[in-house]
């Protein structure tokens, strides 16, 4: 009894992430639902961030009352760039992009997001590059492959893909949000849906460069996050009422936008936050991040079954590339990890000379300043846009 305990332990981790991935899955493919049955957008990004602030609220008001940092204006100024850059700039062309495309390309073009973080991570000098260090070569060489893959699924479409499942959706006619999703995709719209959410993704990591400042200066991360909810909901009204002038689009019923923009808020933006932020403590945010390609494989069969998406060569080829390159860069990231905890404990405290403990102290910071971005690089921990970004790092 007491080895299947621990064996459910140790399980616990790798259930909890193949069960938000389903979870994640199913948010893109409610939303693209949604969006072929004419909801725009704008709205769908307003209701979500509205019910996510519902949601995260109560737990912020409760938890974080005597830890909450007073906030000031400077600090409230980049809460508002954080909520310009997440659920106004993201949300919204990557919806676009999901709208133009179909979920599982927007789901592999999304992985790019780790190498992008590190892009930015170096242009702000948030990470200095050892190009000597292997860590720091699989990183760059993880990004190279990762740009690479995102482009060959933006200028290169190919021909369809026949899945073994799919051949039959070819002749029934396709009814409804089905027909929408099977339907031809023209090159222009899938240029235009890969621009989309390469904008996306790089508001995103954005979000992560500023957010690693923001949070040494208010450090309630639940309290953050429904900041940055609830002031995204307003910024979103703003840019609805100038996008939509027609209010019938503010229009929801008891229908699947509802089911939607409340899956998304509640799901993905808060039970999948808490979960996933005891995975990360418990394993760190590598282990997390590794398993955001499964959700593509997910997204895919589940798009071809209820969708009839159309998939296409140049989406798998690229996919693959991308995946690739995500995975040598969360592979430089762990070896990165590896060396901060040998460091950290070549570090405590001996009974040595104090100019010997100088020295030492002096070699793990030049180590450290090699390849270390901080807390960024996974989205938001979990690898889904919208949901609230965290303590992760890649």
């Amino acid at each position: 009894m007491a080895g299947c305990g621990g064996f459910v332990e140790k399980a616990k981790p790798y259930i909890a992430m193949i069960s938000l991935q389903f979870g994640y899955a199913g948010m893109n493919v409610l939303t693209k639902v949604s969006l072929n049955q004419g909801m725009s957008h704008y709205v769908l990004v307003v209701y979500r961030h509205a019910f996510a602030t519902l949601s995260i609220a109560p737990f912020a008001l409760v938890l974080e009352r005597k830890v909450r940092p007073k906030m000031t204006w400077p600090i409230f100024w980049q809460i508002f760039v954080l909520a310009m850059l997440g659920p106004v700039i993201d949300q919204n062309f990557y919806y676009a992009g999901l709208k133009f495309t179909g979920p599982t390309f927007a789901c592999a073009m999304s992985n790019i997001l780790p190498a992008m973080t590190f892009v930015l991570a170096v242009i702000f000098r948030m990470e200095k590059l050892q190009m000597k260090k292997v860590r720091c070569q699989a990183k760059v060489l993880g990004t190279v492959v990762t740009v690479a893959g995102a482009m060959l699924m933006t200028l290169y479409k190919g021909p369809l893909m026949q899945l073994a499942w799919t051949r039959h959706a070819s002749s029934p006619a396709v009814h409804g949000a089905a027909a929408a999703a099977a339907a031809e995709i023209s090159a222009r719209d899938w240029f235009l849906g890969s621009v989309f959410v390469i904008v996306a993704t790089l508001a995103w990591a954005s979000l992560f460069v500023l957010q690693t400042h923001t949070i040494k200066q208010y450090s309630a991360q639940l309290s953050l996050t429904t900041l940055v909810c609830f002031i995204g909901t307003l910024q979103a009204i703003v840019v609805t009422f100038v996008m939509e002038r027609r209010t019938s689009v503010w229009t929801i019923g008891f229908d699947m936008n509802l089911l939607a923009a409340a899956y998304a808020g509640i799901v993905t933006s808060s039970i999948a936050y808490y979960v996933q932020g005891l995975v990360i403590q418990k394993t760190g945010p590598v282990f997390a991040s590794a398993f955001s390609p499964l959700m593509m494989i997910i997204v895919a069969i589940m798009g071809s079954f209820i969708l009839s998406e159309k998939i296409y060569l140049g989406g798998v080829l690229g996919a693959v590339l991308i995946v690739a390159g995500l995975y040598s860069v969360l592979w430089g990231k762990h070896k990165e990890t590896q060396e901060k905890e040998a460091d950290a404990k070549t570090a405590l405290p001996m009974a040595v000379p104090a100019s010997s403990m100088q020295d030492a102290a002096a070699g793990v910071v030049g180590d450290d300043a090699g390849c270390n971005i901080g807390n960024n690089g996974v989205r938001s921990p979990s690898g889904v846009r919208g949901a609230p970004a965290s303590a992760s790092a890649v």
